[in-house]
């Protein structure tokens, strides 16, 4: 595959509303809820993507199903399953050579939902899977990301008690889980994060309503940043960010550059819903054309795109690369499960 190039039609970012789209081969089956990660392997770029749900969106239609994405020849192959049931609300983090996924639940008929405390890790180069140790607190819908090339961070979640502000971490040198510390804010799921240096951002999520009637949860509209302690990564300082650009709420697609300073973030939606992509009430939920990042470097929100002409929701990770925002699947207009595979700009 040559190497992907933008025809960026308005020059300055966050005014545009043409752009060139690129896009990659897609998913062999269309997919929403998937995990989506990238790993670097012998000197390659993988995008991966782990289960999630096809597009006749009933319980029984929840794959255990993995793929890679070889950005060097723009080409999907099938690898082997997740170990066990397959799931949705799963995270995904890269460390080293490995892939960790993470937690997620698998529903039935009935609306129930059993949240797993199951750590899968896959390894590219021996193209095997094996079973990590399992999470302190079982979550779905919680974010994950790589720190140092060692640690794994989970933040917050869906358990079964529900929503938490926990931070479980989880060292492969000495293969342990510990909590470092929670973060302030609302407990929240299907929020959307990353790690950029040294630094935790997360955007939003659902949290439970405050209301004795009506909905149970609704979207919360904190950002949050954490700065770990390089000497001891258990300790976090958290401070609030202001709102971030777009309406969004609920299952944006993130992912971090840390050369760059930034952390990524595309589409998602402002309403809270089950795995079908309807809300709570009734409505369905529709994704948000906006695409944005946190600039850690100048302490400031960025709009890259105001009007994304195919806007995605549900999503679970995104793949930042040196082409571009890779956004794997996902559910489009009118809740609709999509295979594409997109490639969004960066910005400047």
């Amino acid at each position: 595959m040559k190497k992907l190039g933008f025809l960026i039609v308005v020059a300055v970012a966050g005014l545009g509303t043409g752009y060139a789209q690129e896009s990659l081969e897609p998913l062999p089956v269309p997919l929403t809820n998937n995990a989506v990660v990238a790993v670097k392997v012998a000197g390659q770029t993988l995008v991966y993507s782990f289960m999630g749900l096809d597009s006749s969106k009933k319980p029984d239609a929840v794959k255990n199903s993995a793929y890679a994405l070889n950005l060097k020849y723009n080409k999907w192959t099938t690898i082997r399953s997740v170990q066990g049931s397959g799931r949705l609300g799963a995270s995904a983090a890269a460390v080293g050579e490995e892939v960790f996924v993470i937690g997620g639940f698998v529903p039935d008929k009935s609306g129930l939902q059993a949240i797993v405390a199951d750590v899968s890790v896959y390894s590219p180069l021996a193209l095997r899977w094996y079973r990590g140790p399992d999470l302190l607190t079982p979550v779905r819908d919680a974010v994950a990301a790589e720190y140092r090339e060692r640690y794994v961070y989970v933040v917050g979640g869906f358990s079964k008690s529900g929503p938490i502000n926990d931070v479980q971490v989880y060292d492969t040198v000495t293969k342990e889980w510990s909590k470092a510390t929670a973060y302030p804010g609302a407990a929240v799921f299907g929020h959307a994060g990353t790690i950029v240096g040294d630094t935790i951002i997360y955007v939003d999520g659902a949290k439970a309503s405050p209301a004795t009637q009506g909905l149970r949860y609704v979207a919360s509209d904190e950002c949050w940043m954490g700065k770990i302690d390089r000497k001891d990564p258990r300790k976090i300082t958290w401070s609030k960010l202001p709102g971030h650009p777009g309406t969004a709420r609920y299952r944006i697609a993130a992912g971090g550059a840390g050369k760059e300073g930034k952390a990524y973030f595309s589409g998602g939606t402002d309403i809270v819903y089950d795995y079908t992509g309807v809300g709570f009430d009734g409505t369905g939920a529709e994704p948000s054309p906006v695409v944005f990042d946190y600039n850690l470097k100048r302490e400031a929100w960025e709009t890259i795109l105001d009007n994304d002409r195919n806007p995605t929701m549900d999503h679970r990770g995104m793949a930042v690369t040196s082409d571009g925002l890779i956004v794997v699947g996902g559910m489009a207009k009118a809740q609709k499960v999509t295979a594409a595979v997109r490639v969004l700009p960066r910005g400047k």
